[in-house]
């Protein structure tokens, strides 16, 4: 027979989420497979857990491969983990999942921890419908993606760097406009915080902080019913329906909803 491959979500902070049955199926399994081998480490020896592990990282996931797979083939059962959370988000595994499933070999999820969860319902928008996108990209990349994204109208979820976040927001800012947001940080964590506001309101709270520490989770706003960016852009569409000239609209509109009266203009005669 077959082993399984255990996908195990681990604690992203508090060791107290470690679940019950994520405890017993890494005390069971033959070996684990872990994105980084001291992390997962730190970990067992904290749940007295003393367990051979496989190095499994992005870049070595190609070379490693068949060796995990032989193993299940040969009925060893194995479980899979990331640094901190549920495995494949934005963390290695993929490739192994898929295979795995292709050959017959027996994949069961153990729940957990999960970032893009926890900083989701705690930042106080819609969670449903939301969708998540990775980490945050750099540069003209980040522009790009934003700009593919501003008029989705689920709750966009992102996760970033703490050393870029200030200028991830001033690209939303500048990209998607004037709209709720949080920054979830350190979620879990002795100094757990969540930001919340418009995004110029945190982008100030982090500009008056200096360097920002920690994992970052981004949650915006999307461009729905409650977005100001949807709001303004309407409002202005209806005064030049009714009958004002598009400075009009523009320097009403900038005044009702604090939004610079060049983009308002922009917007009224280019559509963008």
């Amino acid at each position: 027979m077959k082993g399984t491959l255990y996908i195990v979500s681990t604690p992203i902070g508090n060791l107290d989420d470690i679940t019950e049955r994520a405890r017993r199926v890494l005390s069971s399994v033959d070996f684990v497979v872990a994105e980084d081998t001291r992390r997962t480490r730190i970990l067992l020896n904290a749940l007295g857990i003393r367990k051979e592990m496989v190095s499994f990282y992005q870049p070595k996931e190609q070379e490693r491969l068949p060796l995990v797979l032989s193993r299940l083939e040969r009925g060893e059962s194995a479980a899979l983990v990331s640094d901190a959370g549920t495995p494949l988000v934005s963390d290695p595994g993929f490739l192994l999942v898929k295979e795995a499933v292709s050959r017959g070999i027996e994949v069961v999820p153990v729940p957990g921890p999960s970032a893009v969860l926890a900083a989701l319902v705690a930042s106080a928008l819609p969670s449903v419908p939301f969708s998540f996108w990775g980490y945050l990209p750099k540069g003209g990349e980040r522009i790009r993606l934003l700009e593919s994204l501003k008029n989705r109208k689920e709750t966009l979820v992102f996760f970033d760097s703490p050393r870029r976040i200030k200028e991830s927001l001033k690209d939303i800012l500048a990209v998607m406009g004037e709209r709720n947001c949080c920054v979830a940080r350190e979620v879990t964590k002795m100094h757990e915080e969540f930001l919340r506001g418009k995004v110029s309101e945190v982008i100030r709270l982090l500009e008056d902080r200096g360097e920002v520490k920690g994992e970052i989770t981004l949650v915006v706003e999307g461009c729905g019913e409650g977005s100001a960016s949807h709001h303004w852009r309407e409002k202005a569409l209806k005064l030049v329906d009714a009958g004002f000239s598009v400075k009009e609209a523009a320097k009403a509109v900038s005044l009702l909803f604090e939004v610079p009266k060049n983009e308002v203009y922009n917007y009224l005669v280019k559509g963008s």
